[in-house]
């Protein structure tokens, strides 16, 4: 454990003191793209900062190739070679788009090259574990599209769940969290030497987004763009593409033998199969919905909006902070629950806690639905969000001057009222309210 800790400490430090420089370099470069309508933040921000997380991964992999305990993995284990290789294709993807803004297609024809790079030097699926029957051998050409298409899947749900200011870092870091106790266990618990790959992967993904986050919290002063959010996505896939597809299931317990009843009776051990889909559930479950939203609406399923899950927090009212920590709580929760009910699928507990700390999530989910007002007397003391509202005066427009207007669209936004035509009210503590308060929003610097 200490090597790994050892690991994952030298990543997030690269990563963190690289961060800077890298935002002055993106802001000499010029990656700092214009604002679009779909975006939340106010201010053009530079991108690239995906390439301190990717010096943060080299260096990662090069302290674990020196540590006793460590370099077992990089001498009987192709994985580390065929991880960094596919990471750098798809790093330097990232790049390209972050300063270009390259076709979607291109990323995508450039993703499945990079998973094809990692299954060349044998990162891929060789049989899954299935509860109930147990391990499954899979052909060549199975285990490889079964391979390209995780890793596919993962990298553009990473990508698409980052749309807030450390929104994909954080998620990122929970889920590997998880997979990293879960493989940790596996290894050390069970004695399988195959998910040693899987283990330092997820240490160091742990680092990359530790060290990358103080710099991507609200506000952010640099995002990782899809250089990093592409990266960390493939990391991940990679974690689990090792975990899922090149461990030998039923070789954890010899002694039990193959039997249906013995595979019935490890189903915690079988985990593999569904920790890879629960660590990127929320992920997911936007990327699956932002698809189906655009064909339904004859749109392309790579044309950008602004439907995604974190938008439509904004949008019923929760603060940027606030909807940012609410994806963290569903992401943990989904994770560590399923971590859980691998160490103890019997236990009745587990199941009762995530069933109770859902329904706390629903209600902190919906509470701008519930918002309280308070008294009269007591407005001056709370928050905007907390006052009543007030009807702004009707002015009749020759009377009105351009002073008088001004007048009126502050009373608007301090009282929270749609009074003035295009400005809305104030929701949460960053007055993120509804896109109506920016109107025919373009790129800036252009004229309206």
């Amino acid at each position: 454990m200490r090597e790994y800790l050892l690991t994952l400490c030298v990543t997030a430090a690269v990563t963190y003191l690289l961060t800077g420089p890298v935002r002055k370099f993106a802001i000499v470069a010029g990656a700092m793209p214009q604002i679009r309508a779909r975006d939340v933040h106010r201010e053009p921000t530079p991108r690239l900062g995906g390439i301190a997380m990717f010096f943060g991964l080299c260096a990662g992999l090069l302290v674990a190739d020196h540590l006793a305990n460590l370099n077992e993995v990089f001498e009987k284990s192709n994985e580390p070679r065929a991880l960094l290789s596919g990471a750098a294709l798809i790093w330097l993807i990232g790049v390209l788009d972050d300063k270009f803004e390259i076709d979607a297609l291109l990323k995508l024809g450039g993703q499945m090259i990079a998973a094809g790079v990692m299954i060349l030097q044998g990162l891929t699926i060789l049989w899954l574990p299935i509860p109930g029957i147990g391990t499954v051998s899979v052909t060549p050409w199975q285990g490889n599209l079964l391979t390209v298409a995780l890793v596919v899947i993962t990298i553009n749900a990473v990508n698409f769940v980052d749309g807030l200011d450390g929104l994909a870092a954080g998620m990122v870091c929970l889920a590997a969290t998880a997979f990293f106790l879960y493989s940790y266990r596996i290894w050390y618990g069970y004695g399988a030497e195959a998910a040693a790959p899987a283990t330092l992967f997820s240490a160091v993904l742990i680092g990359m987004c530790l060290g990358f986050l103080p710099h991507n919290m609200h506000p952010a002063r640099i995002f990782m763009g899809d250089s990093g959010s592409m990266l960390i996505g493939l990391v991940l896939a990679a974690s689990a593409v090792s975990v899922t597809g090149q461990l030998d299931v039923e070789a954890l317990n010899v002694n039990l033998g193959g039997s249906r009843e013995t595979t019935h009776a490890m189903l915690p051990v079988f985990i593999p199969l569904l920790m890879p889909l629960t660590i990127i559930a929320v992920p997911m479950a936007d990327l699956i919905l932002a698809i189906v939203r655009r064909t339904w609406r004859g749109q392309s399923p790579f044309a950008a909006d602004r439907g995604h899950l974190h938008h439509r927090l904004l949008e019923i009212g929760h603060s940027h902070s606030r909807a940012v920590l609410i994806m963290y709580f569903w992401s943990a929760l989904i994770a560590f629950g399923a971590l859980a009910y691998s160490v103890n699928s019997a236990s009745m507990w587990i199941v009762l806690g995530v069933v109770f700390l859902s329904a706390i999530g629903l209600v902190l989910l919906l509470l701008p639905r519930f918002t309280p007002r308070a008294p009269r007397w007591a407005e001056r003391f709370v928050p905007p969000r907390y006052r009543r509202r007030r009807a702004v005066p009707a002015v009749a427009p020759e009377a009105s001057t351009p002073a008088t207007a001004v007048e009126q669209t502050r009373t608007a936004v301090v009282s929270g009222v749609s009074g003035v035509s295009g400005v809305s009210g104030v929701n949460g503590a960053t007055a993120v309210g509804h896109r109506s308060r920016f109107p025919d929003r373009r790129k800036a610097g252009t004229s309206r």
